[in-house]
């Protein structure tokens, strides 16, 4: 790796956020590293997110914007921007999401510091609709190495940089899955070199509603979560069958009480509604 100016591949896949991109591109030329190419895979968008980001990076040669022909999912778009890059380091920004204006020169130095991680990843503020902070994301730590860990707890989140080198020795990222690509991500990286937890909050993480892994896709989040642990479980040749019962209990669980509060409160409802009635036409 060229420890003097790695060049830095931002890769942003997009789907139907074009209004949310003028945050990130803002974000990213605001970089104190400058030696950096933005690969853009557009999966066919219905919006006008093709038209803005044109229009956004029309007059700066490092932006380059790939469109697919149909939409091919989430996979598909980040398998492909991770073919295109051809920067040593490289990291996932999504485009309704921000880094901080030192992340990538902070996430350079830390990659010369530690030339055997695979992969370093950082801290991130949780943010609303309009980027304002609504918490710190405090899961993320050191993890250390061991055929058993899925990440099941976040440990590994964004911002996460990888070494090229180190992405090539991997099978890639799976067109194939929908959601949960990014934990694919990690987990293959991990098998292949260290990680390093670099204690710096550098991106902004957006909620809304129309996020692939929250809100109301949180369901779906976390069935291809499963599918991405039982294919790492599969790669590692270990049996997950006891780590994933006792998380599904779990889930059950609060699956069950979350069913019994609502319909206590819902016969609540019921029962104080009649009770209104009753003393009208007493």
């Amino acid at each position: 790796m060229n420890h003097q100016s790695p060049l830095f591949s931002i890769l942003v896949a997009n789907y139907n956020n074009g209004r949310y991109f003028k945050d990130c591109f803002e974000s990213i030329i605001s970089q104190t590293y400058q030696n950096w190419e933005v690969i853009i895979v557009d999966d066919c968008s219905t919006d006008n997110s093709v038209e803005m980001i044109r229009k956004l990076i029309e007059h700066d040669e490092r932006f380059k914007i790939y469109v697919n022909e149909e939409n091919k999912g989430c996979g598909f778009s980040k398998r492909k921007c991770a073919e295109l890059a051809g920067g040593e380091i490289c990291g996932f920004l999504d485009p309704d999401d921000t880094i901080t204006s030192n992340a990538l020169e902070l996430m350079v130095n830390a990659h010369a510091q530690y030339p055997e991680a695979a992969l370093i990843h950082s801290k991130c503020y949780i943010c609303d609709d309009n980027l304002n902070i609504l918490k710190e994301y405090t899961n993320g730590k050191n993890v250390k190495r061991r055929d058993d860990f899925l990440n099941l707890d976040g440990e590994i989140f964004v911002f996460a940089a990888y070494k090229n080198s180190f992405y090539k020795k991997t099978s890639g990222i799976d067109s194939y899955f929908q959601r949960a690509v990014d934990q694919d991500l990690y987990l293959k990286l991990y098998e292949a070199g260290e990680t390093v937890y670099l204690d710096e909050f550098l991106y902004l993480y957006r909620i809304h509603n129309g996020g692939i892994s929250t809100n109301t896709n949180m369901r779906k989040a976390e069935y291809w979560r499963w599918v991405v642990n039982m294919k790492a479980a599969e790669r590692r040749n270990i049996n997950i069958e006891t780590v994933f019962t006792d998380n599904f209990a779990q889930m059950r669980e609060l699956e069950h009480f979350k069913q019994k509060y609502y319909s206590l409160r819902k016969f609540e409802a019921v029962q104080n509604f009649y009770l209104r009635i009753k003393k009208i036409f007493k």
